[in-house]
């Protein structure tokens, strides 16, 4: 088991990789007590069984220089292949702003081949590899040092299996013809907007029962506090304060620290010091905030009525389009679009792109009356009307 521990040798092993078709990409890392992931470990591979085709990149170690990695990341010559991608991607967009293109994520065309929703890789080498995983080292602290060779065993298993599934899934999905289905979803993989988190948004992700504007405006000041701090300090959100505590705050609208002495859910680190100020003066440009700055909470979702008869037929028509197409269910359409849908909101994931041409259209004619469904054996169709 090789491991990379200079910039040069990195650049070697890169430079081979730049040669085949694709290279298989995984990575380790720690992100419990931290804002933005700790990369402990890379593990790329290409095709090939050759002692050197596959290595462990120890980002880790002085004076290492990720660029010729990057570099390989930029090249389109190659497919850059990963499973379950996202927060891999995050590490190196973080880090360099560099997205690996062409992407082929293994878990997006998993669920297109038909392996269900959201499948694992274990799942994946099982099926397709017929390996199975050792994972006694899964959970264990990368960031510690020397690595065992059970964990470099396992880390090396993350790219090398992943091979054989890739040639597999890009076969198949070749051959259904469904290739542009996988780049759809690839898309919101290598958009900035993804990784990306404006504090003036963060309010966006606080669930609350509350419409008020007033209330809203001061979710969203804490919100962005707590973000712009845990951004800077490079900690947890939920380090600063969580989201019930978030939501207690703009209930009480605390305006001294006596005040936030009182709090139920606050942490006590929060209760002092530069959060207890953030806290306050977040409060105070929430309740100081001019009423056309508030932000304005969209209601035609509540004016919306779901026709849940409508509802349910659409839920048995995607089931029906899952087991024909193969496709999980999940991927094709979520629940919130389905009642979407059957409120009358057109605007919605699952009639745009493949999802419109696998399941969108009929949905919209069922909604029109114009086809309707029936059993036939264990099976349901449509019939034109």
């Amino acid at each position: 088991m090789h491991t990379i521990t200079t910039t040069e040798a990195l650049r070697e092993f890169c430079v081979r990789a730049a040669q085949t078709d694709y290279v298989t990409v995984d990575t380790e890392f720690l992100r419990e007590r931290t804002y933005y992931s700790k990369l402990c470990l890379i593990q790329l591979a290409y095709a090939g069984d050759g002692e050197n085709d596959a290595v462990l990149v120890d980002p880790l170690v002085d004076g290492l220089s990720l660029d010729p990695l990057y570099d390989l990341f930029r090249d389109e010559s190659v497919v850059k292949v990963f499973h379950a991608a996202r927060q891999d991607i995050e590490i190196f967009y973080v880090d360099a702003g560099v997205f690996p293109q062409p992407l082929f994520d293994t878990q997006v065309a998993a669920m297109v081949c038909g392996f269900g929703e959201q499948v694992g890789y274990e799942t994946l080498v099982r099926k397709i590899a017929k390996k199975s995983l050792d994972k006694s080292s899964r959970f264990t602290d990368w960031s510690r040092r020397p690595l065992s060779d059970a964990q470099k065993k396992y880390a090396l298993g993350d790219v090398t299996h992943l091979r054989e599934i890739y040639e597999f899934l890009a076969g198949k999905i070749a051959k259904s013809k469904r290739s542009h289905w996988v780049e759809e979803e690839i898309i919101t993989l290598i958009s900035p907007e993804t990784y990306d988190t404006p504090p003036d948004l963060a309010w966006k992700r606080v669930k609350t029962r509350t419409n008020s504007p007033r209330f809203l405006g001061i979710v969203r000041e804490l919100a962005a506090f707590r973000e712009r701090h845990a951004q800077g300090n490079n900690v947890p959100r939920n380090r600063v304060f969580k989201d019930d505590a978030l939501v207690e705050l703009a209930s009480t609208k605390p305006r001294s620290v006596q005040d936030l002495g009182r709090s139920r859910l606050l942490l006590r680190e929060a209760r002092k010091g530069a959060i207890a100020e953030g806290i306050l003066a977040a409060v105070t440009a929430g309740l100081e905030c001019p009423d056309d700055q508030l932000p304005k909470v969209d209601k035609s979702r509540d004016r919306q009525q779901v026709n849940p008869a409508l509802a349910d037929l659409l839920r048995v028509l995607l089931k029906a389009k899952s087991d024909d197409t193969g496709v999980a269910a999940r991927l094709i359409a979520a629940a919130s679009d389905l009642d979407a849908i059957a409120s009358g909101e057109r605007d919605v994931q699952a009639l745009s792109g493949w999802r419109r041409e696998v399941f969108g259209e009929d949905a919209l004619r069922l909604c029109d009356g114009k086809i309707a469904l029936a059993a036939k054996g264990n099976n349901v169709t449509t019939i034109e009307l």
